[in-house]
């Protein structure tokens, strides 16, 4: 009953923190559809000459509440915990998103809530990640962070679907934009109450030194308390004492004094920008004027839709036969070469067979749409996840979370630029914008090519020899024990740490 209990209990966990990567991936997936709305543009008294600036700033504006987030969730979190962090997120999140749905006539507000609402995302996605990793059974850990990238799939194809739904079965009316963006509010109400039925990060409770809560957090996830359990407790505040020492002194002059760390924090600054370089988050922001622009016509939702079924299907073969077959570089190097000559191909189209709006699909159209699908699939396979994965493995213990919370900031602020830029490239350099991103994509196979390194199979110390940089000491096996009188570790002094077996 305990085993099934925690199993359940693990699924639960795994499923709301999918939840937040839904939220964030529908907030950023709603708003090319709502833009193409008559309703949104009469609501909001905006004219044609200034869509291009209302689509950037609409979307743009989520992606810079959401980098001023990632500098002040860290200590935040780390003060209040991550359950109540992430219940505070989800009701930022929701503010905003009560804001964006009122019909206030008022760009400004909208802006100001989308802001609001990109604060609360922002603050998600730094919060789940880390607790997930805290609180999952390490047999799920590996699924949680691949269902992660599936779920943002899937969130943003629910976002193109009913953008696509509204616009066929919502008359041209208020009612018709209000109904995609107010369904923000589920998925953020599903994941602000849902962790009300959660514990507290067990390592949280532990560096705190609350170490009965933290035990008591642990047998609830686990489904119940015994031996394993206890032994695991112990485990964890070994890896916290080991923490301890590792990170002992490290400031953040670390990530650009030491030569290694240094050449890590480039290399993954390097790959954050490029994701954003493929193109691909600028399509899946825009993809209706992405598909207006090679001739879809009055078929953009449609497509669109069946561009966000791509992706999920994509990212899904990814996680169920590649994710552990395909070395890093590997994929990089794939996913840039195919992106660049698709977009290449779509660009060539598009300039010899210039699309006629009356015209509808035409087989140049139909051909390019084929491409931009094949170039979401091949992002989904590499340049999606890959660079997160790669992100979680080249840093060393000490510096890791400093790594990674640069690398999140870069991804925001890069992809609040390229927000802001696209709508404008697709307005003045028509089907020239595939040119550029096709350049882009190669570059990035030189890139790849000449400055990134396997890291697949490799362990800490071998990441180390890789980069240039000293290994940590290994923890000696023998330093861990159960006992009878409850799981205890022996340091190198002969102290113990001890978890009593409890009786109640």
């Amino acid at each position: 009953m305990g085993k099934a209990l925690g199993t359940f209990r693990a699924v639960y966990l795994v499923a709301l923190c999918c939840v937040g990567s839904f939220l964030f991936a529908y907030d950023t997936g709603i708003v090319g559809g709502i833009l193409t709305f008559k309703s949104f543009q009469r609501d909001f008294r905006y004219s044609d000459a200034q869509r291009a600036s209302v689509g950037s700033n609409s979307t743009s504006l989520l992606q810079a509440g959401a980098f001023f987030a990632c500098f002040f969730i860290w200590p935040f979190m780390a003060r209040y915990g991550r359950r109540w962090s992430i219940v505070l997120a989800s009701t930022i999140f929701n503010v905003g998103a009560v804001i964006q749905t009122i019909n206030t006539h008022s760009l400004a507000a909208f802006y100001v809530a989308r802001v609001i609402s990109g604060v609360g995302v922002g603050m998600a996605t730094v919060i789940i990640p880390a607790y997930s990793a805290e609180m999952a059974p390490k047999n799920i850990r590996g699924m949680l962070g691949s269902m992660f990238q599936f779920f943002f799939t899937l969130g943003v194809m629910t976002s193109y679907w009913i953008d696509y739904a509204v616009s066929e079965h919502v008359p041209d009316s208020t009612a018709q934009w209000q109904i995609p963006v107010g369904m923000q509010l589920v998925p953020g109400a599903i994941l602000g109450l849902g962790m009300l039925l959660t514990t507290e990060s067990v390592r949280w409770l532990a560096k705190q030194g609350r170490h009965e809560e933290a035990m008591k957090s642990l047998a609830w996830v686990r489904g119940g308390e015994d031996d394993e359990v206890r032994a695991e407790f112990a485990e964890i505040l070994v890896g916290i004492e080991e923490e301890a020492r590792d990170k002992s002194g490290v400031t953040w002059r670390e990530l650009v004094q030491v030569p290694s760390n240094r050449h890590r924090l480039i290399l993954i600054v390097c790959l954050q920008i490029g994701v954003q370089l493929t193109g691909n988050t600028s399509m899946a922001y825009y993809a209706p004027q992405i598909f207006s622009l090679v001739g879809a016509g009055d078929n953009k939702l449609l497509l669109t839709g069946f561009f966000g079924l791509v992706k999920v299907i994509a990212c899904l073969f990814f996680l169920l036969f590649l994710v552990e077959r395909l070395g890093r570089r590997g994929s990089l190097l794939a996913g840039a070469l195919l992106m660049g000559m698709y977009m290449l191909i779509v660009a060539v189209l598009t300039a010899v067979f210039p699309p006629d709006p009356d015209a509808g699909l035409t087989p140049a159209s139909i051909a390019s749409l084929t491409m931009i699908y094949l170039e979401a699939m091949s992002y989904n396979i590499s340049w999606g996840p890959v660079p997160w994965v790669y992100t979680g493995e080249i840093f060393p213990n000490r510096i890791r979370e400093a790594g990674v919370a640069l690398a999140t900031a870069t991804q925001w602020l890069f992809n609040f630029v390229f927000s802001q830029a696209t709508p404008h490239a697709v307005e003045n350099l028509g089907w020239k914008t595939f040119v550029m991103f096709s350049v882009f994509n190669f570059a990035l196979v030189v890139f790849v090519w000449f400055f990134i390194k396997e890291t697949k199979g490799k362990s800490l110390e071998q990441m180390d020899e890789l980069f240039g940089g000293n290994a940590l000491p290994d923890r000696d096996p023998e330093s861990f024990k159960v006992s009878d009188q409850g799981a205890q570790h022996v340091d190198g002094v002969g102290q113990e740490t001890v978890v009593p077996d409890r009786k109640d």
